[in-house]
Order: structure tokens, then C-alpha cells, then sequence
């Protein structure tokens, strides 16, 4: 039987499905990144959008179209994070703006929101590229505007419009050489058409469960405390997971296997019911424990958190919320500065060059709108500038900055660390902030960066042939040296980036850099330049064992 219309009751129910199947699949979406780098994020930064909209569309106990195009909007317009997760939002934005003057959706109604949705999207990024996700969000709405002359039918619409989507999805390496060349199709793209899967499931009843897990909220005495011990955590990967058991779980069973759980970890949890068994060990050892599960039967329900990494992340969060009252408490000032930094070292350097609010964050981790707007609040300035350092932070920062209207905001579009350093260096009190605002913008043109990190897939991209483990030297433009070596291949990249105007490089070591090593490798550089001064800092950042930059 034909669907002519969806309700509020079912749209909520198609949104929480979409997203839920987003988040089951980002890390396959994340493995899409066009650059073999341990930071691709495009799938989490995308889940991580949805879900600020997911929880608050999940709370809505009597769903209307309106109160839910405010909840989809409002929720990923603050939760988002990176280009992607940006664009998705100015999608939804788009979408929500059409179905919030409506009762139902239709076909019609489908068309209209899907196109104002694309042009929305289209208007938030400056210079719009094509084979990526706006490529795709054009696909589905010039279908939808097309199967709206032929159907009345959701369900049959919607079918159309996802097969579409997956076709130009395909297409967009022929638009994109960057992609066709590393063999993928666009992350960001595969990510929208992920969403729409999921929202087709719940339409045709395929999938059931629509319950979003809120994070649970630690009681308010655990979260006072000034600061927390940054204690070392001996098995660092919380590991779950059910086995399905191909003959009976017998008590000698469940004695040996406790006993290798406790050989390669602690906090064992080994439940027995019937057929199933459920398993609960903190590890550092993830797979062994999957391993071992392996000879009882089939596995279900895997799930693995890094503690290390949330158990950083809320000290970060401690350190910026002392941060923040501080901001609050000093006397309101012409000027302000919010940077986004990851390191000790390089967060010591903003600081001391004056930045008031550091947002930890950058190539692991991007921040979110909301993050920018509480660094915003945070900040007692008229005119505040921002540094996102980080191409893939620059939407964000602009989206904070459209959602302030008691602050002038500048956002300086920095795409890294080192440009970030140039641009806070070349503010100027004296002059005005129009002033500033040039000379930072053309002062960051003449830095040149490099950073040098490993790759974790083999691939084919910008004409090299990279193995997992290489060594990489990233410059602004691309892969611009590979080896095995990390020292050997800086060298190697600095040659393609240094020239006859370069006066100084500048490196900046990573926390997997001894200051020796470090030491003794920017006197080889000064050695090879003679001419050119060179210095050397901490930066502290992971994942990349250098970051320089050439002036």
C-alpha cells in the first residue's frame, strides 16, 4: 500500500534511525579520507553532528513538524564539527526551514526541502568544490524535484532518491582526481547517503530501534573537583562483547575463560544465559579478547572505548571550564584572542603571545560550533579574532561567529598551528582591527608548512606509491615526501618548500620527539641552510613528529 505522507511521529523516528546508522558506520567512513593519515575524521566529525541533534530530537515527547526542525537545526548547528559535519549541518538547516511550515511531508514537500537544503549548503561554503558532498546533496534534490512529477509515494520517491544519490556518490571521483587517484569515492558524500539509508529503514519498518544513549552524567560530587589526577591507566581499552555459543557454556568454560581474561586484563565481567554469554574486560588488548571469544561461538554486540583518550579529554574539559571563569572574571578589553591548539608546547606558545581562550582540539579532535560559541562567551572582548588553525575548523569558526550577535568576531581562516603563530605575532594593538585584520590575512600567505606523520593504509596519491607505516611530509598542497626514515624525509620535504626569499624555518616537535633529537636535527638543518635561521620549540602535538614551517 502506497505511503503518501510522513508525520512528525514517524519523521522523528526516520531522523534517529538515520543517525544511528551514521554513527555505526563512521570509522568505515572514516577509512575513506582521501590521505592516509591517523586523523581521518570525516565519519566522526558527521556522527558527532548528528547526535547533538539526535539527543535533543530524541527528548521530544510529542513531536510536531516544528519542534522538530528547531530541534534538527539548533542541535547540528552546535554540534558541529569539521567541513563535513558543517556542511551536514547547513543541510539539515535547509531541510528543517521547508518542513517546519508543514503537517506532513509529501513528495512535494520532499522536493522543496531538499532543494532549499542544497542551496543552503552550497551558500555556507565559499568556494563549493564538486565530487563531494555538495555534489551528492545537489543529486538527491534534482531527483527528488524530478520523481515529484512521477509518484505521490514516499517510500517509492525515497527509494529513487537513494539509488540516485549512491549513483552520483560513485561518480564523484571522476570530478575529484584526488580521489580517483587513491581509489574512493567522497567521505562526505558516502556519509549523507549513509544517513538516508538509515531514515529509508525506519520508513519501510526495517528498523525498529530508534533509543539514542545519552552519556551518563557522573553525580555532581565527582564532577567538582578543581582538577583531576591525570592517573595512568594500566589497561587502556574498555572491551565489550556477547558470544552467541555453538554448544553449551559450561562452568569449566567460564573458569578458563575468566582466567585468560584476567592474564590480559582486569574489571572482568563473564555472564552466562542459555546461548549467550556476555563479556565485559578492561584491556590493552581488544582483539585478544575477541580472539579467545572467537572459539566459544559467533560474536555480537563489539564495542570498544579508548579510557586514555576520555579520560583526557575530560581534563581538557575541566582545563577549559577554569579557563573559561577566569575569561569571565577579568575586565571587558577592546580586543580578544581564541586559538585552537593541540600540545603543551604549542598551547605555551599562544599563550604567551597573548591568546586568551585555548580550545583544544586541531587535526585529532575538531571542535565543535558549540565550543567555538563557549570560547565566544568565554572571552570578556568587543572584538574577538579566532584562529581555527586547521582547515577543516574554518566552517565551524564562521558558523560560531554567524550565531554571535553581542560580539564583532574575526575569523582568520589559519590552516595551521605555524600560520596561527604568524598571524597573533603580526597583530599590531596600535592600529585598529580592520587594520589587524589585513595584515594577519596577508602575512599567514607567505608561511609554508610541512608536517610529518605516518600513513595507516597503503595507497596511490599525488603520484606516490605509499605503504602503511611510511613516513609522510604533508605539505599545504599535498604528500610532498614519503620514506622510512622521519628526519630523512623532513629533509626532504623542506627542500620542495624552502627557496630563494626563505629567511627562517621554524620546528616544532612532537610528544614522540626526544628536545636531543630535536636539537641535534635543527642543527643539521642549519647545516644544509647556512643561510637561513633556524629554531626549534616544543609543540607537544601527537600524531605528527614535526611541524615546521618555512618563511
Amino acid at each position: 500500500m502506497a505511503t503518501n505522507t510522513i508525520d512528525a511521529s514517524l519523521l522523528q523516528k526516520m531522523f534517529l534511525a538515520g543517525a544511528k546508522n551514521l554513527e555505526s558506520k563512521k570509522e568505515w567512513i572514516n577509512d575513506l579520507n582521501v590521505f592516509p593519515v591517523p586523523d581521518g575524521d570525516t565519519g566522526t566529525n558527521m556522527t558527532l553532528t548528528i547526535m547533538s541533534a539526535a539527543k535533543e530530537v530524541s527528548a521530544i515527547e510529542e513531536p510536531t513538524m516544528q519542534n522538530l526542525a528547531k530541534a534538527i537545526s539548533s542541535g547540528s548547528l552546535r554540534g558541529a564539527r569539521g567541513n563535513s559535519g558543517v556542511i551536514l549541518s547547513q543541510l539539515f538547516r535547509g531541510f528543517t526551514k521547508e518542513m517546519a511550515s508543514v503537517d506532513t511531508i509529501t513528495v512535494e514537500t520532499m522536493a522543496l526541502a531538499t532543494q532549499r537544503a542544497t542551496e543552503t549548503a552550497y551558500k555556507a561554503v565559499m568556494k563549493p568544490k564538486e565530487g563531494t558532498i555538495l555534489t551528492v546533496a545537489k543529486g538527491i534534490s534534482d531527483k527528488a524535484a524530478e520523481v515529484a512529477l512521477e509518484t505521490e509515494d514516499v517510500e517509492e520517491a525515497m527509494l529513487k532518491i537513494i539509488e540516485h544519490a549512491e549513483f552520483v556518490l560513485l561518480k564523484t571521483p571522476e570530478m575529484l582526481p584526488v580521489l580517483k587517484e587513491a581509489g574512493v569515492v567522497d567521505s562526505g558524500g558516502q556519509g549523507l547517503v549513509v544517513v538516508l539509508r538509515g531514515m529509508y529503514d525506519a520508513l519501510t519498518g526495517k528498523v525498529t530501534d530508534f533509543e539514542i544513549t545519552a552519556p551518563v552524567k557522573k553525580p555532581e560530587t565527582e564532577s567538582k573537583g578543581a582538577a583531576i589526577e591525570n592517573v595512568d591507566i594500566k589497561f587502556g581499552y574498555c572491551t565489550e562483547f556477547i558470544i552467541m555459543t555453538d554448544k553449551a557454556f559450561t562452568e569449566a568454560d567460564e573458569m578458563e575463560f575468566k582466567s585468560y581474561l584476567e592474564s590480559i586484563g582486569d574489571s572482568i565481567v563473564c555472564v552466562a544465559d542459555e546461548d549467550i554469554v556476555k563479556i565485559h574486560v578492561h584491556t590493552n588488548h581488544p582483539g585478544l579478547a575477541f580472539e579467545k571469544g572467537l572459539t566459544y561461538g559467533q560474536l555480537s554486540r563489539m564495542k570498544v572505548d579508548n579510557m586514555r583518550e576520555e579520560h583526557q579529554e575530560k581534563l581538557i574539559r575541566d582545563a577549559e571550564k577554569v579557563a573559561a571563569e577566569q575569561a569571565k572574571k577579568a575586565p571587558r578589553k577592546p580586543v580578544g584572542f581564541i586559538a585552537v591548539s593541540i600540545g603543551e608546547g604549542m598551547n605555551e606558545i599562544f599563550r604567551e603571545l597573548g591568546v586568551d581562550y585555548l580550545i583544544e582540539g586541531g587535526q585529532t579532535m575538531n571542535p565543535s560550533t558549540e565550543d567555538m560559541l563557549t570560547a565566544i562567551d568565554a572571552v570578556n572582548a568587543d572584538h574577538i579574532f579566532i584562529l581555527p588553525n586547521n582547515k577543516n575548523i574554518v566552517l565551524a569558526a564562521n558558523q560560531a561567529k554567524d550565531l554571535t550577535k553581542d560580539k564583532d568576531i574575526i575569523v582568520i581562516p589559519t590552516k595551521t598551528v605555524p600560520q596561527g603563530i604568524t598571524a597573533i605575532i603580526n597583530y599590531m594593538p596600535e592600529e585598529d582591527v580592520d587594520t589587524n585584520m589585513e595584515t594577519m590575512l596577508e602575512e599567514i600567505k607567505n608561511v609554508k608548512t610541512g608536517q610529518v606523520t605516518y600513513a595507516v593504509r597503503d595507497t596511490h596519491i599525488d603520484d606516490k606509491e605509499i605503504h602503511e607505516g611510511d613516513i609522510m611530509g604533508i605539505g599545504d598542497a599535498g604528500i610532498l615526501s614519503v620514506g622510512q626514515s622521519v628526519e630523512q624525509t623532513t629533509k626532504e620535504m623542506l627542500s620542495q618548500l624552502v627557496d630563494d626569499d626563505t629567511e627562517l624555518i621554524s620546528l616544532y616537535y612532537g610528544q614522540d620527539v626526544l628536545e636531543e633529537d630535536a636539537e641535534r636535527f635543527a642543527g643539521e638543518i642549519e647545516e644544509i641552510y647556512p643561510d637561513i635561521d633556524v629554531d626549534f620549540h616544543c609543540g607537544g602535538q601527537p600524531i605528527y613528529y614535526y611541524v615546521l614551517s618555512v618563511e
